[in-house]
């Protein structure tokens, strides 16, 4: 049996930084931006407003999954808290499909029955909360948004609001230009749509991944393809591929071999699974089988010659 695991410390500090400079950012503006809805009558402020504060909501229980990800491996949790990241991104998601859904039902009403909006207060606050959308955007992209579900479903949460934003803009240059306050309504609506998109998926991707599922872009295949062409495997059985969390795949699997080359088959499978597809955990077991596949073996090594 054979056990492989790197775990990058400088990237989840620097991931875990990100997070909390975000927060501190996020955290300090929702009340300038709720406050300024409520001065305006803006429910496209008030829908940003109440954005930005499920982002400080899900920057913080992520940064709290972080540090509970931190604590060490004990006799009853073998992998650690690591998947307490998964459980916060399913809470984000959910969170946005929330949201969503109530600024839809609000912004419907409004188109029935609009309301007085004073447009260049809209707009000053919408521009400030597009620059500080930005700074935090900016921040978390040099973080691991591709692989982290956890900063993933925090990117989704600030570019919704960034979107929001940029929607205030439009509805209140509309608003101040042509008087058209039906603009408000309009933008949140379209708004509310792209953030139940985002958060239906960071919401599919956790379940996915707390159900065991195949780690996303990649090929399982390819992966026994490659096991099984190892020199000297004849068989695979209980093969496993899935994810601890977004960004920590590992893969178990019983090699069969004819001969004596345990050690060999083993350091051979690992530096596969390392180097071609950039898995760092993995269990691999080496059983010799019957000498009756030492036929089979012998014409499968002459047909590679």
């Amino acid at each position: 049996m054979a056990h492989s695991h790197s775990h990058s410390h400088q990237h989840h500090i620097k991931n875990k930084k990100a997070l909390l400079v975000s927060f501190f950012i996020i955290a300090s503006f929702v009340i300038v931006v709720f406050i300024g809805g409520l001065l305006t009558n803006s429910l496209t402020l008030l829908s940003d407003a109440g954005h930005m504060f499920s982002d400080a909501l899900s920057l913080g229980i992520g940064l709290i999954a972080f540090k509970l990800g931190e604590k060490a491996v004990n006799s009853r949790m073998t992998f650690g808290y690591q998947r307490l990241e998964i459980l916060a991104a399913l809470f984000n998601g959910l969170l946005l499909v929330g949201i969503a859904l109530i600024i839809i039902y609000e912004a419907l009403k409004r188109f029935a029955n609009p309301q007085e909006i004073s447009s260049i207060g809209m707009l000053a606050v919408a521009i400030t909360g597009a620059i500080v959308n930005i700074i935090v955007a900016y921040i978390l992209t040099r973080a691991d948004t591709t692989e982290n579900i956890n900063l993933r479903a925090a990117f989704m949460h600030v570019l919704g609001d960034l979107l929001g934003s940029v929607g205030a803009i439009i509805a209140s240059i509309l608003i101040m230009l042509f008087d058209w306050s039906i603009a408000d309504p309009i933008a949140s609506l379209l708004i509310s749509i792209i953030i139940l998109r985002n958060g239906i998926e960071i919401t599919t991707i956790s379940f996915h991944i707390l159900m065991e599922g195949i780690p996303m872009n990649m090929d399982v295949k390819k992966i026994r393809e490659s096991l099984l062409n190892i020199q000297g495997v004849v068989g695979m059985h209980d093969f496993h591929v899935w994810s601890i969390t977004s960004d920590f795949p590992t893969v178990t699997c019983h090699l069969e071999i004819v001969r004596n080359e345990h050690d060999k088959v083993i350091k051979d499978a690992l530096k596969i699974l390392h180097d071609e597809f950039h898995i760092e955990h993995a269990t691999i077991q080496v059983e010799r089988v019957s000498a009756k596949h030492e036929e089979y073996e012998h014409h499968r090594c002459n047909s590679y010659t």
